[in-house]
């Protein structure tokens, strides 16, 4: 969870880093361009090893006369759709680069827009937060999986350039490939990243040969238990010692069964190790785009309950009197049943300076209210002149001289 930050005065426009929430935002396209120009590279380096040696011996065939004129045409005619071929996924290559340049210049126009707005009063700030709320909205929905309705949001409100449709889809379809016991698309993903996987931790790839291996040791054929071997000797031997270790524990799965109740071989053939690659899939597809795993709606929430959060708000009179019946027009969201589990693992607020009432006073329940806006409420419904005093918030009664004026030391 995040700290939030100190609010700004009032009026006034706080143009500061905007942290995990809009980081993403500049991050992934960036990150996205640069595997596009290193596709290119690899891409021109292929075609140009294949294409000049290709086209120097046919050259030196043609001048030797070692070829027939038809057979000549022939290579040439190979060379030509070769090239045609690697046009197409150049234009390709290029649609995608223009395409994330329109989403660079939108993004940053975006958030250069706050700069342009004077105050917190302003009209535009207001369809500016609005903007940005319906980013975290289709971030939200496309980390739960609700990609169509996200694309829908996003195309309502017009703002397919600012969120990352196409990234997320690729990750839901990987990631429920995953949990349905299939590794094709993820290893293959691996293959596109292999260079940025060097230097990930998560060691992403390992893990998913060592599943394949342990389905090809769960199946009852001996020519499986032979193909296993053959396939580790492939794919899983290594030279770093924390990977040796699992090397080894993955050799003793071959005198074993299934349904072995040692550790860690009953974790290894257990079915749960599928939910366990997908996560650490999306961890580290995360990790690779810069992308907070958390929802990013979730870390906004957090800063703006945790400067709202204070001690009483998780005490046993709150506790009590939120699940008791209330006629309040407005609830502390922290204290509210929608919210109030959330903001329990979180700092509480941090003021430098007291905005308590100078008049002060805390009813039996534990709430404090400014006496003279408590009797306020109590005239207003009637029951000053009884000597009653209401709660505004749980909407409970209590006599004058129960309440207790407040002493801050």
């Amino acid at each position: 969870m995040t700290a939030p930050d100190k609010p700004p005065e009032t009026g006034k426009l706080t143009r500061r880093p905007r942290g995990k929430q809009d980081q993403p935002l500049l991050r992934v396209p960036n990150e996205l361009a640069r595997r596009n120009l290193k596709a290119t590279q690899r891409l021109v380096e292929r075609e140009k090893d294949y294409l000049l040696p290709a086209l120097k011996d046919a050259t030196n065939a043609a001048i030797a006369k070692t070829k027939t004129p038809d057979q000549t045409l022939a290579d040439l005619d190979a060379m030509i759709a070769r090239m045609k071929g690697f046009k197409q996924k150049m234009e390709n290559l290029k649609e995608e680069e223009t395409k994330i340049q329109t989403q660079t210049r939108k993004r940053i126009e975006h958030l250069e827009a706050l700069n342009h707005i004077p105050s917190l009063a302003d009209v535009k700030y207001e369809q500016w937060s609005r903007v940005r709320l319906d980013r975290l909205l289709v971030d939200h929905m496309l980390r739960s999986g609700f990609v169509e309705s996200a694309e829908a949001l996003a195309k309502e409100n017009g703002i397919e350039d600012l969120v990352d449709l196409d990234v997320f889809k690729q990750c839901q379809r990987i990631f429920e490939s995953l949990r349905k016991g299939e590794t094709k698309s993820a290893l293959q993903w691996c293959a596109e990243n292999k260079a940025a996987l060097k230097k990930s931790e998560l060691n992403l790839e390992f893990e998913l040969r060592l599943q394949q291996y342990i389905e090809l040791v769960r199946s009852p054929d001996p020519e499986k238990k032979i193909e296993a071997i053959a396939y580790a000797r492939k794919w899983l031997v290594s030279t770093q010692s924390e990977q040796n270790k699992d090397i080894l524990r993955a050799a003793g799965m071959l005198v074993l069964t299934q349904d072995t109740k040692v550790e860690p071989y009953k974790t290894l053939f257990s079915d749960e190790r599928w939910e366990f690659l997908a996560h650490l899939f999306l961890k580290t597809h995360h990790d690779l785009l810069s992308l907070p795993v958390e929802p990013l709606l979730n870390i906004a929430l957090s800063a703006g309950l945790s400067a709202l959060k204070t001690p009483l708000c998780h005490s046993a009179y709150a506790s009590s009197s939120t699940n008791s019946a209330s006629t309040a027009t407005s609830v502390c969201p922290i204290c509210s049943t929608e919210l109030n589990e959330l903001a329990r693992d979180l700092p509480y607020a941090h003021h430098s300076k007291s905005y308590v009432a100078g008049d002060a006073i805390v009813l039996p329940n534990g709430r404090v209210y400014s006496k003279a806006k408590l009797m306020d409420i109590s005239r207003q419904a009637g029951l000053a002149e009884n000597g009653k005093v209401k709660d505004p918030t749980t909407g409970e009664i209590f006599d004058e001289d129960e309440m207790k004026k407040v002493y801050i030391m």
